[in-house]
């Protein structure tokens, strides 16, 4: 019996997590950086103090019952696995494993925040066997809006290679920016969807811009903001917001996948936890989504990731 931790200190959220390699279950803890009210985010240094102050209290909630039976430590060292990516927050998260490591005489393995959001995706959505196969993955949340083609790797387990992107704006950066004009707390998603599924108003077509298979999203705030300044309602203007995020995906999605070939797709990120996103992209492509509580920032794919890597590790000294 292997349990694995992994942990992540993303600029959004702390987390870890343990996975039970017998029983295939993952237990994981996570908390929010703390944000006041009409403000977007955080800046690094502040994400870094709050992640110091809350991470010993989650790793303790998750490791309570496995401490003495933890066979490798992994971590979201970095936000994605090119060269020079690099945010301050994810220091925080890589100190504590490497203590950790060595407290427990364990190997310690490093992974991006991108491929621990894919790994979970595909966890919560019960296609870990893609992680063997070519798909296409997108990457939609506050920090990140990517589409990367998915593929086995032997040092990282998944290598993610960039087909798409924005061009300015990320999706999550538009849903908060929107939803704090709305008066919203940070992070917006959850309400500023609730307020569009209430929407009765029309408004005219979605035209996305895109160029190429790359998207541009900063034009949509201010479209959200003069239509909610001529008057239209909170709920009119979320569904705006979020009509123009579907139609962006969807045609991105379109474009990649006559360009590449037709491939599993895959939906992972804090924005795709959006239901009114998800029952679109899904009925369209068929494309898989995680859980709502494994889209947005968490360890378990991190976890996961450590499990594979140490066992593809183990049967190679074999």
């Amino acid at each position: 019996m292997s349990y694995y931790l992994g942990i992540d200190t993303s600029n959004y959220t702390t987390s870890a997590a343990v996975y039970d390699t017998a029983a295939k279950t993952i237990i994981h803890a996570k908390k929010l950086l703390p944000v006041k009210d009409g403000e977007c985010g955080l800046r690094q240094s502040d994400a870094v103090f709050h992640h110091i102050q809350q991470l010993p209290d989650i790793i303790g909630s998750v490791l309570l019952d496995f401490d003495e039976n933890i066979a490798a430590v992994g971590v979201s060292s970095r936000p994605r696995d090119v060269d020079g990516s690099y945010m301050p927050c994810f220091t925080v998260g890589h100190s504590t494993a490497k203590v950790l490591s060595s407290v427990l005489r364990v190997p310690l393995y490093t992974f991006s925040h991108q491929s621990g959001h894919i790994a979970a995706a595909l966890y919560s959505s019960r296609k870990t066997q893609l992680i063997g196969e070519r798909f296409l993955a997108f990457h939609v949340s506050g920090g990140t809006t990517e589409a990367v083609i998915v593929t086995p790797d032997s040092e990282h387990i998944i290598r993610a290679e960039l087909v798409a992107k924005t061009l300015d704006l990320n999706a999550g950066q538009l849903v908060d920016r929107v939803g704090v004009m709305l008066g919203l707390h940070f992070p917006c998603g959850a309400a500023l969807e609730q307020l569009a599924v209430r929407n009765t108003e029309k408004f005219p077509k979605v035209h996305p811009t895109l160029k190429g298979s790359d998207c541009c999203l900063s034009g949509v705030e201010n479209i959200c903001r003069r239509a909610y300044e001529n008057g239209a309602s909170k709920e009119s203007v979320s569904a705006l917001c979020l009509e123009y995020i579907k139609m962006t995906l969807d045609n991105m999605c379109s474009r990649l996948l006559e360009q590449y070939g037709e491939m599993p797709v895959l939906f992972a990120g804090g924005v795709m936890s959006d239901k009114i996103i998800k029952d679109h992209i899904t009925e369209k492509f068929g494309a898989y989504f995680a859980q709502p509580e494994f889209s947005a920032d968490n360890a378990a794919g991190t976890a996961l990731l450590c499990a594979l890597k140490h066992e593809l590790i183990s049967k190679d000294e074999k």
